[in-house]
């Protein structure tokens, strides 16, 4: 196995919050004695990346995401534990760092409001001292991977969200970072510009073979995406896995569908519910753990003439809000 591009051990954030008494009276008492609380964001987890990955790091509001990606990023200093990103300690090497990595985030922007894509392209060129030959070749490249020369010379403020999201991610790869971090990168998009970005992103990762950190609400991201997954809730590592082994540890039900010429007036299953029942075709939910599929279909096939079987199971993101609760019970 290769050197991990980014290890986090033990990674710990507190913020001191400071407690004023009410009252005007309180406000003065706060100038001479202060009150502080201490609010663990990130609770000692531990990670590690391989180079060509891409990951999605998710979790609710307030997880402890964005606090992460600043402290891997090196805005942030964390309280305890140790990071390294490219072999480097993000906050004692920020400007080494930010030449080797580049960053988007949905509700902020890198391209200049007024100014079109390419003034913003030329100056960040200047700033991470490219050599303009290269720089060129590189920027036509990406141009026209990401299908973007008629925007080029359009101010930022009359682009669409799904033309300047593409626009931000050029921004992001012009200098050819190692690592790329993304926080919700199809936020507010439409359905048909948030899978152009998908495709720009898995075009990233497997022939520009850029290692991703993905955050993302948008449960379809993470399916489309995400080889594995992370999940964060009260700063705490919940989940460290596969991907589609998500569906696997916490899919409690499953729907199966049967269709037939004859009717189902005699569909007795003691260990399923019936959901949904029409002349021919009835739904059957079986919760894991009562019954197995295998009994279901055992029944079914041996009682009916069959024409077809469906199996559904609930989609990512109902699976994603379902792992959310049961962390917030224990």
């Amino acid at each position: 196995m290769n050197k991990p591009i980014i290890e986090v051990n033990d990674l710990t954030k507190i913020f001191e919050l400071k407690q004023k008494k009410p009252g005007l009276w309180g406000s003065v008492a706060s100038l001479f004695t202060q009150q502080t609380k201490k609010n663990t964001v990130v609770d000692h987890i531990s990670f590690s990346v391989q180079p060509g990955e891409l990951l999605a790091f998710i979790g609710p509001n307030g997880a402890g995401k964005s606090t992460t990606i600043k402290m891997l990023t090196g805005i942030l200093y964390p309280s305890y534990g140790t990071i390294k990103v490219l072999d480097m300690d993000p906050a004692e090497n920020r400007q080494k760092l930010a030449y080797n990595i580049g960053s988007v985030f949905g509700q902020r922007s890198q391209l200049w409001y007024h100014l079109c894509p390419l003034d913003t392209y030329n100056l960040l060129s200047r700033l991470y001292e490219l050599d303009q030959t290269k720089y060129k070749a590189r920027l036509n490249f990406l141009v026209e991977s990401f299908e973007i020369k008629d925007l080029l010379t359009i101010p930022v403020r009359k682009l669409s969200l799904g033309q300047r999201m593409r626009c931000e991610i050029i921004a992001s790869l012009l200098h050819q970072p190692k690592i790329i971090f993304l926080d919700e990168p199809t936020i507010g998009l439409d359905v048909i510009a948030k899978q152009h970005i998908r495709e720009v992103i898995n075009f990233l990762n497997k022939e520009e073979k850029v290692t991703i950190f993905l955050t993302s609400h948008d449960a379809g991201d993470i399916e489309a995406l995400a080889d594995r997954t992370i999940v964060i809730n009260y700063g705490k590592i919940i989940f460290d896995g596969a991907t589609e082994q998500l569906r696997k540890d916490y899919i409690s039900t499953k729907i199966i569908e049967f269709v037939t010429d004859e009717t189902f007036e005699n569909f007795n299953f003691n260990n399923g519910k019936i959901i949904e029942k029409t002349k021919h075709a009835i739904k059957i939910e079986i919760e894991q753990g009562k019954t197995t599929l295998d009994e279901l279909l055992s029944y079914a096939t041996n009682n009916f003439n069959l024409k077809d079987i469906n199996i559904y199971e609930p989609p990512m993101e109902e699976i994603i809000s379902q792992i959310y609760q049961t962390n917030e019970k224990q």
